[in-house]
């Protein structure tokens, strides 16, 4: 319920902004509201944003109403910039147009395009954005932006203040600028002359001090995102470009960026890392003071703490548990475009450092395996901190910069004041290169003395930083809400209060993010932390980092992984403390829908975390707690007569069909919407992309002598389900499939009983997991039977069927493939390809990604056709056993991007999974089937 201040902002915002875009629900507001940082506020309003125009009309009423906002990205934000008890603008779908400029020299980039995907939008002419901070593959471009993230190469030089062109941006009263438009700086002249000449006056009076203007220049010598960018009022004069510089790491408190123009840098294509090892730390530091005037791209330190949190990791170096305590390791990395430059360098590098002396040899690796399991060592430290903290602490990351020959003494430092302070086991990594490194440290905020400790900690650790080597508090993680009281201790009172009319310049009323970068409350960073209470081992060690997010295909519709811990969460903190039993209620309520009904339960999510969790496990485990004695009988039947329901629901297929035909697709679909819609949507819904009645395979008559054999299991849904009406390909997948086997020469086996035949996976979906692991034992022992117990290759035509029986106890005795690797691995090389000029898009599935098969899939289709489409912005599809008949929203929610991705060329698709298919057909408007439907049509027996 809205309080009485927000009810009339609400009203407002209801004239232009639709009621499912105005978000106030308990659940919600909470889950949207949470950010990677220790700190909880919980927003009055969500409202989710998405054009210029809309939010032009917001600020407008912010303005009105005297509201305060806060603007949102990816929401990875480390220091509590993206948090709020007020209005939280949320971007969506319409802020992810780009453009790349000529000779990819610029890229445009809206605020709600992931990092990672402008560098893979740049990578065909071998550049990239120069921002590239650890979380660019969930971080948003408004976010990099506006903290001024860096990262491991980019350092001072490529951040999004030294590679920004030009800028679109949207003030707090409303007003818009592109930076980059003659005629919006000339329009903007006009209307805002005064705040221009304000600038430009405030940069002359800042050069005019020499001591403030060297102040400032040397505190950006080195990664600082600690206060505002002072230093656009010393490097410009132009008041545009003091403006947009301003901009950058101003955490949303001066305005809203809706579109920047960055420069790009060389991506290069050759790189050469290498793992060193050194007695201690000061000797590490000096080999990155040596290192620091050569050609490397990254320099990372890792102490001993660092090194043994990850030493028991599985493709850990096993000298890792024999180092000194004393030990420190560097990770270096040079990058070429070419493989003779990268010899030299690597010459060069190592020649640098020859008289510093190494625990061990070393060397540099060149090839992609071997240094991406080096990476791996960098890559873990911040994830093994958060696995192997106890349940309900905190993980606060944070990162703070000095000059490098300072860097041994301040790690030193800081390795005291985790002893005095009582953090042991905290680790220290990071940018040596640039002086930059991270700390971590797990507090348990549930304790009441926890609170005392770590603020006597911060003030340890800010003074040291500021007293003794004058270095930077925040250095790209942004300022926040942890550093505010902290601003003015490091750049002093003149500085400071230059910040303060920069504020006030562009934000008079304090209504853009206030209380971030800076504050008047010196225990700020003390207030609102967020609990963290005990729900499951599965889920406990979650971070709330939102690296998940990315592949969740409700990630628009209802929750992501992370938004789903955090309500689970709440709803154990409630009940833990027995008190709002009506919030407690209304949560749970709605938690139903949008966190359980709506989870596809694809394990994507676990690809991306940062320690592993797999949130599909735990929906599943809470599904399976929810399921009563009524749903338990009904899947003992269902599994106990499984021959008869499918052969069922063949019948109700090819009743559908003749319906379809006889009725037409307009008619059929407003009749079974109708039902549908009567029944309280427990009527599945129908689409034109409904499958006819499946078939199998008949018997192959003369066999002929020594072939090699193949078990071919055929999967429920490709046995129950055929050909989409319409499809030009009218065999049914099982029939499709034994004709191609037995193209490529081998003797096709079914399981005897086929027909009762499941892998499970519909019965877990449900939270039947009893049922489910019957259901694969009666496979497994089929299998054992019909491959002469795992003497013969097993072939399965769904990938989500051989995923989980490769997760059964008797995976290991069977010869278990996958359709696409046993198409890549064997079939194709048995077949004559002929190549067609055609487009084709391919979608792997969940499973498919879940086993790394997406390559062998592409490579498959690649072999087959001329060009090859894997839609941007596409993960799992949603349809998730059955969802897509009963929350068909989860699965155009999912796919809502596909048909823009796909050119009028491509008229055809191709998958791994029968009832995916269904979705994709339905929402690309072409008929994607499995994959052997593509390698049948384009090969020929090879004659021998």
């Amino acid at each position: 319920m809205l309080s009485k201040a927000y009810q009339q902002l609400h009203h407002d915002l209801q004239q232009f902004i639709p009621a499912t875009r105005l978000i106030s629900d308990p659940l919600r507001t909470l889950a949207y509201g949470t950010d990677a940082s220790l700190y909880r506020l919980i927003p009055q309003l969500v409202v989710r944003v998405e054009s210029e125009a809309e939010m032009q009309r917001i600020l407008g009423l912010a303005h009105t109403h005297g509201t305060p906002v806060t603007f949102r990205a990816a929401g990875t934000s480390l220091s509590g910039q993206a948090v709020t008890d007020s209005v939280l603008l949320q971007m969506g779908d319409g802020w992810r147009n780009w453009r790349i400029g000529n000779n990819a020299a610029t890229i445009s980039l809206q605020p709600g395009i992931i990092g990672g995907h402008a560098n893979r939008y740049l990578a065909p002419y071998q550049r990239k954005i120069g921002p590239d901070p650890a979380s660019i593959n969930t971080c948003w471009i408004g976010g990099i932006a506006a903290n001024n993230a860096s990262g491991m190469c980019c350092g001072t030089a490529q951040n999004s203040y030294q590679t920004l062109k030009s800028m679109r941006v949207i003030l707090a009263d409303g007003a818009v600028l592109d930076t980059g438009d003659p005629v919006s700086r000339e329009n903007f002249s006009a209307s805002h002359g005064p705040l221009l000449a304000q600038l430009a006056e405030l940069g002359q009076r800042t050069c005019a001090n020499a001591s403030l203007a060297e102040r400032i220049r040397s505190k950006f010598k080195i990664k600082n995102t600690c206060g505002y960018s002072l230093n656009a009022l010393v490097d410009y004069q132009d008041p545009f470009e003091i403006l947009q510089h301003l901009m950058i790491g101003s955490e949303g408190t001066l305005g809203f960026i809706a579109e920047i123009t960055f420069n790009t840098v060389e991506e290069h294509s050759h790189k050469a890392t290498a793992l060193m090892i050194f007695p201690d730390i000061k000797t590490a530091c000096e080999a990155v003071a040596a290192l620091k005037s050569q050609p490397v791209a990254a320099v990372e330190l890792m102490d001993r703490a660092s090194i043994r949190s990850v030493e028991n990791k599985a493709g850990m170096p096993p000298f890792f548990k024999e180092l000194p305590e004393a030990a420190a390791a560097l990770l270096v990395e040079t990058r070429a475009l070419n493989a003779l430059d990268l010899r030299t360098q690597v010459e060069i590098i190592t020649a640098s450092i020859a008289a510093t002396p190494t625990l061990l040899p070393f060397e540099f690796t060149d090839q992609p395996d071997q240094f991406t399991k080096l990476w791996a060592i960098r890559q873990g430290l911040f994830p093994s901190v958060g696995s192997a903290r106890a349940t309900g602490t905190t993980v606060i990351i944070e990162d703070v910069a000095v000059a490098v020959p300072q860097l041994a003494a301040m790690t030193l430092d800081l390795q005291r004041l985790f002893d005095k302070h009582g953090y042991s086991g905290s680790i220290i990594f990071g940018h040596a290169l640039e002086g930059n490194l991270h700390f971590v440290i797990t507090p348990d905020f549930s304790k009441p003395a926890e609170t005392a400790r770590y603020k006597q900690f911060m003030d340890d650790v800010c003074g040291m930083i500021v007293h003794q080597y004058d270095g930077s508090l925040k250095a790209e993680h942004g300022t926040g809400r942890n550093i505010a009281p902290f601003v003015e201790l490091e750049w002093g009172q003149q500085a400071y209060q230059l910040m303060r009319q920069i504020k006030a310049l562009f934000d008079p009323r304090n209504l853009l993010n206030p209380g971030v970068i800076l504050n008047d409350d010196p225990e700020v960073h003390l207030k609102n932390i967020k609990p963290m209470a005990a729900v499951d081992s599965l889920v406990d060690k979650c971070i709330e980092c939102g690296f998940c997010e990315p592949n969740c295909p409700s990630r628009a519709l209802t929750l992501s992984p992370r938004q789903r811990i955090v309500g689970l969460r709440e709803i154990a903190r409630l009940q833990a403390a027995d008190e709002d039993a009506s919030r407690l209620q209304a949560i749970q309520e709605s938690y139903q829908y949008q966190g359980l009904d709506t989870c596809a339960a694809d394990s994507l999510c676990a690809l991306t975390c940062p320690v592993g969790i797999n949130t599909g496990t735990m929906m599943l485990k809470v599904r399976s707690q929810k399921r009563g004695q009524t749903a338990q009988r009904i899947g003992n039947w269902v599994a106990s007569h499984f021959a008869g329901v499918t052969a069922a629901t063949r019948f109700n297929l090819a009743a559908t069909d003749i319906s379809h035909k006889i009725l037409g697709t307009q008619v059929q679909g407003g009749l079974t919407g109708g039902i549908r819609k009567l029944s309280g949507n427990r009527i599945p819904q129908w689409n034109r992309y409904m499958p006819t009645a499946g078939a199998m395979p008949k018997p192959e008559i003369n066999v002929t002598p020594d072939r090699p054999r193949v078990v071919y299991f055929p999967s429920c849904a490709s046995r129950t389900m055929g050909p989409a009406k319409g499809d030009p390909e009218a065999d049914a997948l099982p029939v499709k499939t034994a004709a191609l086997l037995r193209k490529a020469g081998f003797e096709v086996i079914l399981p005897e009983n086929s027909a009762a035949l499941c892998c499970g996976q519909p019965f877990e979906s449900k939270g039947l997991p009893q049922q489910a692991d019957a259901k694969r034992r009666e496979v497994e022992q089929a299998l054992l039977k019909a491959s002469r117990n795992g003497q013969d290759p097993i072939v399965f035509d769904t990938t989500p069927c051989v995923l989980r029986v490769k997760k059964g106890p008797e995976q290991a005795s069977l010869q278990l493939y996958d359709i696409t690797e046993f198409l890549h691995d064997v079939v194709l090389e048995r077949l004559t390809i002929h190549k067609q000029a055609e487009t084709v898009a391919i979608h792997p599935t969940c499973s498919n990604i879940n086993m790394g098969l997406q390559a062998k899939l592409k490579a498959i289709a690649e072999a087959c056709v001329e060009k090859v489409i894997v839609p941007d912005r596409v993960s799992c599809c949603g349809w998730a056993g059955d969802k897509g008949f009963t929350q068909p929203e989860l699965n155009a929610s999912a796919l809502r991007d596909l048909k823009a991705a796909l050119p009028d060329e491509c008229q055809s698709g191709y998958s791994t999974s029968r009832t995916c298919e269904i979705g994709l057909s339905l929402h690309s408007e072409r008929y994607y089937r499995s994959i052997i439907y593509l390698v049948d049509r384009c090969s020929q027996a090879k004659m021998y």
